[in-house]
């Protein structure tokens, strides 16, 4: 057993085939695309090759925790391509060279125009989120309410806080303060994550202080799905800042998450404080009046954008709102469906029509998360939360942390590196060894297979 292990780590000898990382790259820039590839795939470099894992070369650890956070399971699928036996990579910081960042500098004119072309290209503003088609109701009231008054009374609010579950109109709002405030006032609009993308390009480049003036410059500062920046300290660090350069100018902030400034995970407290120090309102989930008043409103621009009448009784729309449970979006997209068989068929549905073409959807259970999970999984075994989520390795903490990420694994869509920041923030290779032995385990041990179709059962109730 001990010689097989020491073979597999033995680095690959210059007689055997060894991989081509041009020729990987190559493939990179076909399947990412050239935006991709050349601001984050390309720097990429190939700096030992053993026999079933990578360790690769990356200029920074931002740099590093954005390719994990959304490329890493690409990636290694893509190598695997090359060489089979691979099933994991390592990522080291290497800095870059002096005479690299040099080739970056370009005139502080082109800099700004180079930030500010690619926010409007990925950001505009959509003339269609306005507040006129943001339907109200008891749910969304309040937040709909204090954003009007947030364009009527600049820094009233400040920041305006505005926090929901996924596709309930959080983007709709923000973009609706937008459009009624761009034409007296300077506004940026921009997402958490594109935040994070001209953060990190800057740093490439050396340009730091381009990027500050330019996303502090604005009146109105709008940036959407705050949750992003959970675990990224650097960038946290920076958003601190410009959050208090903004606020001491006296800019309007508006600022969106799916959860509370308090209940963000991972993030600095001076600046959850500084994010709950306006105003917090929240959208909550949608009620039957309400996803009823948006079926309907979809139905009437369906009908005015394709000229066509759309044939659904009032108690097919009713049946459509009180069986669609989570958010607007799900709403948005029954409706699609049952639109589309409709006119397959060319033929008024009716409710028995209808459970039949979304028994898929209105047959699955609640959404399972990993915070889900982790509590049923801790509350079965009888350990406190903490303890499952530390650092700790004794065996009655270690193995239901491993049922937990091999459940998270098998009943979520969460990626292994998203897993693993779930969980004190583990390497996904920790995921990948939990999900093996509690797999091994439960098909070898009756009393592991009781617990895992158990805890199955108690997160499917």
């Amino acid at each position: 057993m001990e010689k097989n292990n020491t073979k597999q780590n033995i680095f690959i000898s210059e007689e055997e085939k060894t991989l081509n990382w041009e020729e990987i790259q190559s493939a990179f820039k076909k399947n990412f695309g050239d935006e991709i590839y050349t601001s984050w795939l390309q720097k990429i470099s190939l700096i030992k090759e053993y026999n079933d894992y990578l360790i690769l070369g990356v200029p920074t650890r931002f740099f590093r925790d954005w390719i994990v956070s959304r490329y890493l399971d690409k990636i290694l699928q893509q190598v695997r391509n090359f060489k089979l036996s691979l099933n994991r990579i390592e990522f080291k910081i290497i800095e870059e060279s002096k005479q690299n960042q040099n080739n970056f500098k370009l005139d502080e004119i082109t800099k700004v125009t180079e930030i500010k072309d690619s926010i409007l290209n990925y950001n505009r503003l959509n003339p269609n989120l306005n507040f006129d088609s943001f339907i109200q109701g008891k749910s969304n009231d309040i937040a709909l309410s204090y954003s009007k008054k947030v364009c009527e009374h600049l820094s009233r609010y400040n920041p305006l806080f505005i926090c929901g579950g996924v596709g309930l109109g959080k983007t709709h709002l923000l973009n609706a303060i937008g459009l009624e405030l761009k034409d007296e006032n300077n506004v940026m609009f921009i997402s958490a994550e594109r935040f994070m993308y001209h953060f990190i390009k800057s740093i490439k480049k050396n340009d730091m202080v381009n990027f500050k003036d330019f996303f502090r410059k604005s009146s109105v500062f709008i940036i959407d799905d705050i949750q992003f920046i959970s675990g990224k300290e650097s960038l946290q660090e920076e958003f601190f800042h410009t959050f208090n350069s903004l606020m001491d100018k006296g800019s309007q902030i508006i600022i969106s998450s799916d959860r509370t400034p308090m209940k963000l995970d991972r993030v600095q407290d001076r600046l959850k404080s500084r994010l709950a120090g306006g105003l917090v309102v929240d959208i909550e989930t949608p009620e039957l009046e309400l996803k009823i008043k948006i079926l309907k409103k979809k139905i009437e621009d369906i009908q005015n954008q394709f000229k066509e009448n759309i044939n659904l009784s009032e108690e097919v729309i009713a049946f459509l709102a009180s069986e669609s449970k989570t958010n607007i979006r799900e709403l948005i997209g029954v409706l699609n469906r049952v639109v589309a068989f409709s006119r397959v068929n060319n033929r008024e549905l009716n409710i028995n029509d209808c459970k039949n073409i979304l028994k898929d959807v209105f047959s699955q259970i609640r959404v399972i998360t990993v915070d889900k999970i982790q509590n049923i999984v801790s509350n079965f075994f009888n350990i406190p939360l903490s303890e499952m989520l530390s650092q700790r390795r004794s065996r009655p903490l270690a193995r239901p942390r491993q049922i937990a990420m091999f459940l998270a694994k098998k009943m979520t869509s969460r990626s292994l590196p998203e897993i693993g920041r779930r969980f004190a923030n583990r390497d996904h290779t920790t995921v990948i060894h939990a999900v093996k032995t509690i797999t091994r385990l439960s098909e070898q041990d009756d009393e592991m297979k009781k617990n895992i179709n158990q805890l199955k059962s108690l997160l499917l109730e």
